[in-house]
């Protein structure tokens, strides 16, 4: 189907232009009254394939994508036509690629598709659970309320990544700092002191050579250990990907000390404010659980998530394959139950997802704390190796130099 270009006014007498999918100039003006717009120029346009400019950068962020929401969520409620309202946010991207996707969705609405049909064509950008809550809000009419539902989980999950990329920024910065003065040492600093050493008949001590042999070997191999390490890599994500290695991997982030009890928290969290939001919007619930199962992102609370489908589906509730689990607490599993027998289950499931923020919010808040007395360890175990691997050494040539 051949594309059109256009230019028309709206029903606020503001000139709008763009392109529209039609049999011929006749059915594009049609498509457009029908849309609530005044053609003023139609003319055929070359068809062009969509974001054939943007081969290159085709990312969006989340917060980039949150603003997006959040501004439809404004306008929306502002009562203005979605259609407009998406052509007015496009002039306000500052991401090409973004903005050419959303000139899209409004390209397909005026070709007569649905706004979620629209979103589901970009499932890079827009997730299962966003077009679901879409579709949802198309068929109840609430597009309002579920876009500032949908907005308000982003922000939630964009903040609580921030909280963590801040709390672990100085134990970062000090271990790449750490490996970087190593590297240093053993690449500059121990060669010169082996030249030195070697002039004398001294024996070296072991954290001495230990170190030399270091040095030596990422002199004259370091392009092995790079493709070495490029393997490792590669095959940790072969690893990662296949159905029992994600399995393995998941399991052991949930048991890590410090980082797994995190993990956890954050992740039923989301699984039960996902829920909450779903129930909410009016997605039926075994579509919820598929859904709420492939966005927890471990494959562990995953397979637990899908014995709760499984249940329901068999008529049961949903307290009892939780409490089965073993990863959910019994107050939580209390307040699910509770839930269950008084029809508020999303009611009970924001308060369950609300406990865990509050919980992991605690834990993000000292997780610098938590991590520092490790980092401490780790620099004076380094530093002590460094030291004696320099100064042992120096001791020796002084006993050799020392009269007798």
């Amino acid at each position: 189907m051949p594309n059109y270009k256009y230019s028309a006014r709206d029903n606020f007498a503001k000139l709008v232009s763009g392109t529209i999918e039609a049999q011929n100039q006749d059915e594009a003006a049609k498509k457009l009254q029908e849309s609530g717009y005044f053609p003023l120029n139609i003319s055929e346009a070359r068809q062009v394939k969509a974001f054939e400019s943007f081969n290159i950068i085709r990312r969006v962020s989340p917060s980039e994508l949150n603003i997006f929401t959040r501004q439809l969520y404004v306008v929306q409620k502002a009562a203005l036509p979605l259609l407009a309202s998406l052509e007015s946010i496009a002039l306000q991207i500052p991401n090409r690629y973004f903005k050419a996707v959303i000139e899209d969705l409004a390209r397909q609405i005026r070709a007569g598709s649905s706004f979620s049909s629209a979103l589901a064509k970009h499932s890079n950008i827009f997730d299962d659970i966003y077009v679901s809550m879409i579709r949802a809000a198309e068929s109840s009419g609430g597009m309002v309320e579920i876009l500032g539902r949908l907005s308000d989980l982003m922000e939630k999950d964009i903040d609580t990544r921030a909280r963590i990329k801040a709390s672990t920024r100085y134990p970062m910065i000090a271990f790449f700092v750490l490996c970087s003065g190593f590297l240093i040492l053993v690449t500059f600093v121990i060669p010169r002191f082996a030249s030195i050493y070697g002039q004398f008949n001294a024996a070296l001590p072991l954290p001495t050579r230990i170190l030399i042999a270091i040095s030596m070997i990422i002199r004259k191999f370091w392009f092995l250990i790079l493709l070495a390490m490029a393997a490792i890599i590669f095959g940790f994500k072969k690893f990662v990907n296949s159905t029992w290695g994600r399995l393995f991997w998941d399991n052991l982030k949930l048991k890590v000390p410090i980082f797994g009890p995190l993990i956890t928290m954050l992740t039923l969290s989301r699984f039960a404010r996902i829920t909450a939001i779903l129930m909410k919007s009016g997605v039926p619930i075994l579509e919820v659980l598929d859904l709420v199962g492939k966005a927890t992102g471990n494959a562990v609370i995953a397979r637990a998530v899908n014995n709760i489908k499984d249940s329901v589906r068999q008529g049961k509730g949903l307290s009892e394959p939780m409490k089965l689990s073993g990863l959910f607490p019994a107050t939580v599993v209390q307040m699910v139950y509770v839930g269950e027998q008084s029809g508020k289950m999303d009611e009970l499931l924001s308060s369950v997802s609300d406990y865990y923020d509050s919980e992991s919010g605690y834990m993000i808040k000292n997780l610098t704390a938590y991590i520092e007395p490790i980092l401490i360890f780790a620099l004076a175990l380094m530093v002590l190796v460094m030291a004696l691997a320099v100064f042992l050494p120096m001791w020796n040539l002084i006993n050799v130099f020392k009269p007798h």
